[in-house]
């Protein structure tokens, strides 16, 4: 597989932030390269784990 991208951006775990908006963006991405091989899926297949996000995507909203 590809070597993963990082975020040029410091990450969020164990920093504290003065404003819920500084934890905008960079939302975790895990990849799923064991759950790919058991599916027969030849991708670089990913999981955005929005629960990190504590304003939520729109995504979340819709439906």
């Amino acid at each position: 597989m590809n070597k993963p991208v990082t975020s040029a951006r410091v990450p969020g775990r164990g920093r504290v932030f003065n404003s819920i908006t500084e934890t905008i963006g960079d939302t975790p991405l895990v990849m799923l390269d064991k759950f790919a091989r058991e599916k027969g899926i030849v991708a670089n297949l990913m999981a955005k784990l929005e629960f990190f996000n504590p304003i939520a995507s729109v995504k979340d909203r819709i439906g």
